[in-house]
């Protein structure tokens, strides 16, 4: 909500305790969906403003948000075909104003739908839906901000807080120094910590209460050739999606499981591995196995406790608390969400905030591009051509991976390069040391996990000693750009 806010004239700050999109923001099914499954828990609202959603990122950030077909197949003794059709025309309908391929059915047996799958899976259905590199959006809206003005405070977090009056002064630690701000309005953004931030440094009693519910992940080597992705049903009336990811990769997920540990520590299980693999195996021709997992990564979800009985049918939706102390300071709180909404949660807050503050300028976000977005007609692929034939000395993998993480600004990464040299060391992969310096300039990223698992996933390409290469650079780096950082 920060980029919202200063786009409104007000003065703005962000605290986050470590990095951008360090926690849950980076460890979602990295999907902009309106919810399909939703739709079974009569979350008609909840679906129908994600497709909304759905359509104005799109627009907004064309390099990292990408159409992508889902094929759902039919499986016996599970959603009849009649449940199946409902959904999906249900789908079409709140999704009706959007750009992307409506809903139908095909035949998995003469289709190149049915390349991932047994042959027994004979009938299904393809809509359409986008994925998103999640950490980047995180980035790209802390980047939007910065530009309106807005400071961003990072590996700063916030260690006390105090109503003086009509204001909050708040305590911010950062590399080990002290920050004094004071704000009239104090919004608590902190995810899985949203309860605990309450309790633990306002001292407030809290109202609503936050389910913490584990999701995890795996990936791995690519599955199919093709490009679409699927949508399983699991036999617990689940689904696990199965995404092709960064060409050479295949996510799959999601878990849905009760957590009561600290969000900072949350791993990946055993049992959730091989769930997820058992999954897959109900529908692929190849038996996967757990020794075939790349990586694997897990979230807490901060979800809104509406007193569902199961993790998996606790509401997507957020809900905002707004408290006023006896002299006038302001706190708000934000309780659930998902990605895909966060632009109209922003939006809701600063409308429910709007009596407390001076005059705002109008709501501005629906048609405004992210940094990078400004891509004549949304077209990446142009854009990528274009970049080629202006520089005809990179690899074609080099300028498609500039393209997509940064979009049109990565015409500033490669301001001034006359040739490939000019781009310093090239780690491998598609990470080379003229991009290092960017992150560390314009994106906050200070160390290797920050630009490998983060700014980038080239950690899943870089052997031990590219990424130890990595490392060192990024120390010149730092020490060139910000010696503060260096410990």
């Amino acid at each position: 909500m920060t980029p919202r806010a200063a786009g409104r004239g007000l003065k703005v700050a962000l605290c986050e305790q470590g990095d951008l999109a360090g926690a849950t923001s980076s460890a979602s099914s990295k999907l902009i969906h309106g919810g399909l499954r939703y739709l079974e828990q009569h979350a008609f609202r909840l679906v129908s403003e994600a497709l909304t959603e759905r359509e104005i990122l799109l627009k907004a950030a064309p390099h990292i948000v990408n159409p992508a077909t889902f094929v759902l197949p039919y499986a016996n003794q599970l959603r009849p075909v009649w449940m199946l059709c409902l959904g999906l025309a249900l789908y079409d309908i709140f999704g009706r104003r959007s750009a992307l391929h409506r809903s139908r059915r095909v035949n998995l047996r003469t289709s190149e739908y049915g390349s991932g799958l047994k042959a027994e899976f004979t009938r299904g259905f393809i809509y359409s839906d986008c994925t998103v590199d999640d950490a980047r959006l995180v980035v790209l809206n802390a980047m939007g901000a910065a530009q309106l003005g807005a400071q961003i405070f990072t590996r700063a977090k916030c260690v006390a807080v105090k109503p003086i009056g009509q204001t909050w002064d708040v305590t911010l630690e950062q590399d080990k120094q002290r920050i004094e701000l004071r704000t009239k309005i104090l919004v608590n953004a902190t995810g899985p910590w949203v309860s605990s931030f309450l309790s633990e440094t306002v001292n407030h009693n809290e109202r609503y209460r936050v389910r913490l519910v584990k999701g995890s992940h795996i990936v791995v080597r690519r599955l199919y050739d093709n490009a679409h992705a699927y949508i399983l049903q699991n036999e617990d009336g689940r689904v696990i999606f199965i995404v092709p990811y960064l060409s050479d990769f295949t996510l799959i997920g999601t878990t849905d499981i009760p957590y009561s540990g600290d969000p900072s520590a949350v791993t990946i299980s055993t049992d959730e591995i091989d769930y997820l693999c058992n999954a897959v195996n109900r529908y692929s021709p190849r038996s996967l196995s757990k020794e075939e997992v790349v990586w694997a990564y897990s979230g807490v979800r901060p979800l809104f406790d509406d007193g569902s009985k199961t993790p998996s049918a606790v509401t997507r939706g957020y809900k905002l608390h707004q408290e006023l102390e006896s002299g006038g300071a302001v706190l708000l709180s934000v309780f659930g969400g998902k990605i895909t909404t966060y632009r109209k949660l922003a939006e809701t807050t600063m409308d429910q905030l709007r009596k407390y503050l001076p005059y705002q300028g109008p709501s501005w976000t629906a048609s405004a591009a992210l940094p990078g977005g400004d891509i004549p007609k949304g077209d990446v692929v142009a854009f990528i051509s274009e970049l080629m034939r202006q520089y005809p000395f990179l690899s074609r993998d080099l300028v498609h991976a500039l393209a997509r993480r940064h979009g049109s600004l990565a015409r500033g990464v490669l301001k001034g390069v006359k040739r490939a040299e000019d781009l310093g060391k090239l780690f491998g992969a598609t990470l080379c040391a003229r991009e290092i310096d960017y992150f560390v300039e314009h994106e906050w990223a200070r160390s290797v996990e920050n630009i490998l698992w983060r700014r980038t996933k080239e950690a899943l390409r870089l052997d031990d000693a590219e990424q130890l290469a990595v490392s060192d650079y990024l120390q010149e780096a730092l020490r060139r750009v910000c010696p503060s950082s260096i410990h």
